[in-house]
């Protein structure tokens, strides 16, 4: 065996002996003048560079073999270029202006840069489609790292959601071609609003930190920025179809027509995905389009993006109680009613209901050959409820009269609920970007206006009292109005060395009114005023190796239900800081990578649960004075042989609350009793994460994939403690691809997809409420078990 290992080990030093050679060169424009900032890759490596003041670029220790270099820079034509490498390679490339306006220019603001030094991951179309054949956009990003998905009907289908670094979607901000995403109220994002919006992506990018300055709230601990619908200059037609377990189904048709006559371009899809989830009951119908038009010119873009998403899913917010899941964890509690003879039922129609359309425009031009502006205008109109069966509800919590029957008083009825949003959010977006030799610059911004209604209806009753046909009991609406202007700068002092500056001022007008649904006037009024700065540098060591540091400053303003759920005899709830550093290194050559990332996150005033309730006992989130996220993170990659590669990432954390003091409801005294516990780990917040693929091409048309995801231990409040934690998982993914070209169609790919491969039993999401009664301390909760083993197999024609 020992003789085995070593003449494998023997044989991998001679293979990465033969790394000896050098690929380099300058790259110039059509008049022979010097492109620095010229961004060069190798393709299917590791690889990437940007030209230097003077244009020139180097790629070293190369091995023998052909590669394709792909040459791109803002304003002129991309260059394939196929490189036979067996002794050292010099090129003289000269790029042409572009016949047309690239789409890079519509996100290019909110994106870093190579230049900029924070930690991010791009993903390409690509990427992304190879586990597109059912389940939402989380799971398609897992691996990158620090993330960690989850699922409420436990399969990735309905809701779902995702942390990075710990942070929940509510401080994320996303933004779809720069357009914020978010809901301006409660700063959260509902993948299940938009089905099948992976089919539309191009690119995406998920900063980690900080960042780089965006439009829209959440921008406090990450930022994802997708980009749909950039030009395709051929014609297509696709066709894709997924079955898999729990009667998981889904069907997407994408069209588009390729350039015409050099200008215009129209692309559209249309999806439907259906699955009846893990969790009983937890069934999902998801339809969702998109359709874009553009019209491009050598200096100029006008396009118009239409996307939207119809969802109706049976409900699995409440989780499975702890002591069920040894024994029934598919239990879904929501909607059980028991009928005269005391036999228990579901309602059928326990669903959540949601419709929400987008609308952007952008226009983009090129003033002259350094400076690009972009601008944006964009509506999303969102209205939906969710409906529930409620079992003996008092008639005064309706604004409902008692009944009186002969001599009988009724004071409660069966009744059937629902809990509508109806809003609309507008606005616009801009920026201006100047490209220079040793300077590029960008001023940006965006106001954005919303606008929402809250309302319930009592729909059907056992006794109707003294109520109209869709009985209204409480109307509140939200406005909010958001404003913020950013400057960000990169300056090249020499070929080595990159200054980086970005300032943002962001400006928040809200305003609540109305009634909540327990009578509570919620009426109230906000404003903030928030400063955002951020500095940084990155350096070039060698052309495989470079370096950066950051340090930058965000704030979040409390969302809706921190505003309302406070106690209004307590504080009202104090805007969050972060002060974030980022500190990274990267080592990148043709067949190996080698990044890594420290950061440290700390964080004044940061909202947290403590088990504090307000006047009316819901659960309220409290300013807790110091907390802190730090943190390892780690990249790697290695093509191991030509056909063998294998792809990696962990994190090491330490995420901390200094100072916590935790509340418990005491029912024998109502009253509250608190209990200090110092420091203690954040909620959520595992401290180990590690994501890892293994890709093998067995023959030219199949690709084999193990691909794994362990997930540390998890508090699931804040208080450290052993009995109210997610263990940590470790689950396998299988992964086959099959791929063929032939005369009737352009490619046509098999793929299976084996979800958790060894069976393995986890969950990923939790809540507690814990209580005192006679003196002895009980909890209620609900886990979110994720399913066993089960399957995706997909099956999509390009023509």
């Amino acid at each position: 065996m020992k003789q085995i290992l070593f003449i494998c080990l023997l044989q991998l030093l001679v293979y990465a002996a033969y790394g000896q050679f050098t690929i380099s060169g300058k790259i110039v424009d059509e008049t022979g003048n010097p492109l620095p900032g010229a961004n060069i890759i190798l393709e299917n490596t590791y690889h990437g560079t940007s030209t230097d003041l003077k244009g020139n670029f180097v790629f070293s220790k190369i091995r023998k073999g052909e590669y394709v270099l792909k040459i791109t820079y803002i304003g002129y034509a991309s260059v394939q270029k196929m490189v036979k490498v067996d002794a050292n390679v010099y090129l003289d490339i000269s790029l042409e202006p572009a016949m047309i306006l690239g789409d890079e220019v519509i996100i290019s603001a909110t994106r870093a840069s190579d230049k900029a030094p924070v930690a991010f991951t791009n993903m390409e179309k690509d990427v992304i489609n190879e586990r597109n054949i059912g389940q939402d956009i989380p799971y398609l990003l897992s691996l990158t790292p620090s993330f960690v998905t989850s699922s409420d009907a436990g399969a990735g289908v309905g809701y779902t959601s995702f942390r990075i670094r710990g942070t929940d979607l509510n401080r994320i901000n996303v933004t779809v071609n720069g357009i914020p995403l978010n809901d301006s109220e409660s700063h959260g994002v509902w993948w299940v609003d938009l089905p099948d919006f992976a089919s539309s992506v191009e690119n995406v990018q998920i900063q980690r930190g900080v960042g780089t300055s965006t439009n829209g709230a959440g921008a406090f601990g990450a930022t994802v920025n997708f980009q749909t619908f950039t030009l395709q200059k051929e014609p297509y037609a696709e066709i894709n179809s997924s079955v898999g377990s729990f009667d998981t189904y889904k069907n997407t048709i994408s069209l588009g027509s390729g350039i015409i006559n050099g200008k215009f371009t129209f692309d559209g899809r249309l999806s439907k995905i259906s699955s009846n989830g893990f969790i009983d009951r937890a069934s999902s119908d998801l339809k969702s389009f998109a359709v874009s038009g553009a019209y491009y010119q050598k200096n100029t873009i006008l396009k118009v993006i239409v996307f939207s998403g119809k969802e109706k899913t049976y409900q699995a917010w409440d989780g499975v109680p702890g002591y069920l899941l040894s024994s029934n964890r598919t239990f879904n509690g929501i909607g059980e009613y028991k009928d005269a003879n005391g036999n228990t039922g579901y309602y059928a129609n326990e669903t959540d209901n949601y419709q929400q359309d987008h609308f952007q425009v952008f226009y983009s031009t090129e003033l002259n050959p350094h400076l690009h502006l972009n601008t944006a205008f964009h509506y999303t109109k969102g209205k939906g409820y969710y409906e529930q069966y409620k079992e003996s509800q008092e008639f005064s919590k309706y604004g409902l009269d008692n009944l009186i029957v002969g001599s009988d008083t009724l004071t409660d009825t069966d009744l059937i609920r629902q809990k509508w949003l109806d809003n609309d959010f507008y606005g616009v977006t801009y920026s201006l970007k100047y490209q220079g030799k040793k300077w590029d610059a960008v001023l940006g911004g965006a106001w954005n206006n919303y606008l929402g209604d809250h309302f319930g209806k009592v729909i059907w009753a056992r006794f109707v009292s003294n109520s109209d046909i869709d009985h209204e009991w409480y109307n509140n609406n939200g406005a909010k109005k958001d404003f913020n202007v950013f400057g960000k700068t990169n300056y090249q002092i020499n070929s080595k060395l990159n200054l980086y500056g970005d300032l943002q001022y962001r400006r928040i007008h809200y305003e609540i009114k109305g009634i909540d649904d327990d009578f509570r006037d919620i009426t109230q009024r906000h404003e903030f005023d928030f400063f955002n700065p951020k500095v940084g540098f990155s350096y070039i060591i060698n052309d495989r190796q470079s370096l950066y540091y950051s340090f930058g400053i965000a704030h979040r303003e409390p969302n809706r239900y921190n505003f309302i759920d406070a106690d209004p005899n307590g504080p009202i709830p104090s805007p969050e800081t972060l002060r974030d550093y980022e500190f990274g290194y990267s080592f990148k050559s043709a067949h190996y990578l080698l990044v890594a990332n420290v950061y440290y996150m700390n964080y004044k005033n940061q909202l947290v649960l403590t088990g504090e309730i307000n006047d009316v006992g819901s659960p309220i989130m409290t300013n807790v004075d110091k907390s802190y996220r730090a943190g390892l993170e780690i990249t790697t990659g290695i093509n191991i042989l030509p056909k063998l590669n294998w792809e990696a990432n962990v994190t090491f954390s330490r995420n901390r609350i200094i100072g916590f003091t935790e509340y418990i409801d005491d029912w024998d005294t109502w009253s509250q009793v608190s209990n200090y516990l110092g420091e203690t780990d954040l909620s959520f917040s595992p401290n180990i994460i590690a994501g890892s693929k293994i890709n093998y091409e067995m023959i030219k048309k199949v690709n084999v994939a193990l691909i794994s995801k362990y997930v540390g231990d998890q508090y699931i409040d804040n208080t450290s403690s052993e009995d109210r934690k997610l263990d940590r998982y470790f689950i396998n993914n299988l992964y086959i691809n099959y791929r063929h070209k032939s005369s009737l169609f352009k490619e046509i790919n098999f793929t299976l997809l084996v979800n958790n491969l060894f069976n393995v039993e986890y969950e990923t999401n939790a809540w507690v409420y814990r209580y005192l009664e006679g003196g002895e301390k009980k909890v209620f909760d609900g886990y979110f078990p994720q399913a066993g083993i089960n399957y995706l197999l997909g099956l999509s024609v390009k023509f």
